[in-house]
């Protein structure tokens, strides 16, 4: 598995991550037994939420339940969460305040029977966000240790500069949905100037170029779905060229269609890691054989237009 420096940190991560928003789904064997496949192949990064699992910290519980890590085990992976989604008797709400997110916070380290966080995002934008109140809290985590990085998660640049004004510690990552068939923040420059076309619009404020300018890490969520979560679009019926296509480059470099859509995320050259949402430990090896291919351009070009996409 590759690994990369994750700017902004002491990180050293792999560029392929395990999700873990269905573990619960799981017996403790089975989560046992993902995590031992993750582990032998160089995944040591596990992506939480506080909402993950349907009741608060449900999945988080789960994992630390089934795994029981020592000391030392704990210290050779690294684990994300997620604050600020919170569920109510209207549904799910947003919510940066001090309280919510060092109560979550808190709440977290109890349930993965840690003593700190590797990287903590806020959970999608709250619109009633302070950021002096985040910087509050943030600043009140970091120094008791219970986190050691920051970051955010479906973020606009704008949204994140806003937060920098107040918070002190750096933001290090995005974690976005991005997928071969779901690549607006990719698409949208191609296609720059293009009025007659969609995918000329800019509705992220620039979110890629963004993250490469400011050192940013982007992590792409649901890596194999659909924009209009019609499923995966891995052996899709209803996208046979795309498919043709990988099945084709699949062939070439001896790994699966799974395996070259992790590379052609993995091929852009802004800092990516693609967040696994697979509970299958053969899913998981075939996503981290694909990250070890680098595509041509001929061959990422010739995916993105097979995905939908114009080329002008």
């Amino acid at each position: 598995m590759k690994t990369f420096q994750l700017p902004g940190t002491d990180l050293v991560a792999p560029q392929v991550t395990l999700g873990t928003m269905r573990i619960n789904t799981l017996t403790d064997e089975a989560i046992r037994a993902l995590y031992d496949a993750a582990m032998d192949s160089g995944v040591n990064f596990f992506d939480h939420a506080a909402v993950y699992g349907g009741a608060p910290h449900a999945c988080e519980t789960r994992f630390a339940r089934a795994l029981k890590l020592t000391a030392s085990q704990r210290e050779a992976i690294i684990l994300q969460t997620k604050a600020g989604i919170v569920q109510g008797e209207l549904g799910w709400r947003f919510d940066f305040s001090y309280e919510e997110l060092t109560t979550s916070v808190d709440a977290s380290l109890k349930a993965l029977r840690t003593d700190y966080i590797d990287i903590l995002l806020l959970h999608r934008p709250d619109a009633l966000v302070e950021p002096d109140e985040v910087a509050r809290a943030f600043d009140e985590l970091h120094a008791a240790g219970k986190v050691r990085w920051f970051g955010v998660s479906n973020h606009t640049p704008a949204q994140i500069e806003l937060l920098a004004a107040s918070v002190r510690q750096p933001l290090v990552v995005n974690q976005v949905q991005a997928s071969l068939t779901h690549c607006p923040a990719i698409a949208q420059g191609v296609a720059a100037n293009m009025s007659w076309t969609d995918q000329s619009v800019v509705r992220d404020g620039g979110m890629v170029d963004y993250a490469r300018l400011n050192h940013m890490t982007l992590q792409a969520w649901s890596p194999y779905q659909n924009p209009d979560w019609s499923g995966t679009f891995l052996g899709n019926p209803d996208q046979p060229q795309l498919n043709a296509v990988l099945t084709r480059l699949a062939d070439q470099y001896k790994v699966t269609p799974m395996g070259v859509a992790t590379a052609w995320l993995l091929r852009h050259p802004a800092t990516w890691q693609v967040v696994l949402g697979t509970m299958n430990p053969d899913h998981l090896r075939e996503a981290v054989a694909g990250a070890g291919v680098t595509l041509t351009r001929p061959e990422w070009y010739e995916l993105f237009e097979a995905a939908g996409y114009i080329i002008p």
